[in-house]
């Protein structure tokens, strides 16, 4: 297997571990996929003390072990996840959510779903609509394949860019795809019945977005986003109520933003932003 592009560890930050530790982090990867595409945040935080929660849902994730994904309803997502919260704020201070593209999502919903159990979000890449500059010009029959028996066959394949601006890494995701069925950027095909949950995942989010209480929200997108223009940014400005949503908009990476040019900026947001979160605990 070849070599994976290097990822920048955390630095301390000033934060002492044992503050850190207080801090409970759920990670929430993309649709059908798997918590690789985190693995540099992971890394980072962990480094400095944070508890640090990789999540792997059922209908949800990539699951090696079956030829057929089977998809699960999106409120069993969500489920799953407030069972994760719920049994680690029995033993930390605070929990805050990390998802990437559908995984923004699902951490949204989840702060829909547990309201003050959630102390802060940092969503990346959040896909709130497909209306990124590869979205193809069929999109809007979307709906058509499905919810209708049209679309009983179809299925989303994995296509270059991979949403990476960065040709190396790039090339090495299309070598892992030439042997394997998933990626770091994620599967190889993800059928239809993930594609209807996660639309209806999108739709739930959009028309709920005002009931997140949570007082800590930072999303960070790439301006490039071939998948979710930056205008998810604004539905995210304009649905929630947190008094302290901030956005970040990276300059030379497309979807993936955790393993692409800014995967380093990456890295620095979500420690910093973490940083605020554990002393936010004392």
């Amino acid at each position: 297997m070849s070599a994976r592009p290097a990822f920048v560890i955390g630095h301390d930050h000033g934060l002492d571990h044992s503050t850190a530790s207080r801090t409970a982090v759920v990670l929430l990867h993309g649709l059908c996929s798997t918590p690789d595409e985190l693995q540099g945040v992971q890394s980072a935080l962990r480094s400095v003390g944070y508890s640090v929660h990789p999540m792997s849902i059922d209908g949800y994730s990539f699951n090696p072990s079956v030829e057929k994904q089977q998809a699960a309803p999106f409120e069993q997502w969500i489920d799953s996840i407030e069972r994760r919260i719920d049994a680690l704020r029995a033993s930390h201070e605070r929990v805050m959510l990390v998802g990437i593209s559908a995984g923004a999502s699902l951490a949204l919903a989840a702060a829909i779903r547990c309201e003050r159990r959630v102390d802060a979000l940092l969503l990346m890449s959040t896909t709130l609509r497909f209306d990124g500059w590869a979205v193809p010009r069929w999109q809007f029959l979307l709906p058509l394949a499905l919810y209708t028996p049209l679309g009983r066959f179809w299925k989303y394949r994995e296509r270059a860019p991979y949403g990476v601006k960065n040709e190396r890494v790039r090339a090495w995701i299309e070598r892992e795809l030439r042997t394997r069925r998933i990626s770091s950027a994620g599967s190889s095909v993800i059928g239809i019945a993930h594609m209807r949950e996660h639309h209806r995942l999108m739709r739930h989010v959009r028309s709920q977005l005002g009931r997140v209480v949570c007082d800590h929200v930072l999303a960070l997108h790439a301006r490039q986003d071939e998948v979710a223009s930056v205008s998810n940014l604004d539905l995210l400005a304009r649905g929630l109520r947190s008094a302290s949503f901030r956005a970040v908009v990276l300059g030379d990476s497309y979807h993936m933003i955790t393993i692409d040019n800014d995967r380093h900026q990456v890295v620095r947001h979500a420690l910093e932003f973490a940083s605020t979160i554990a002393y936010s605990a004392g």
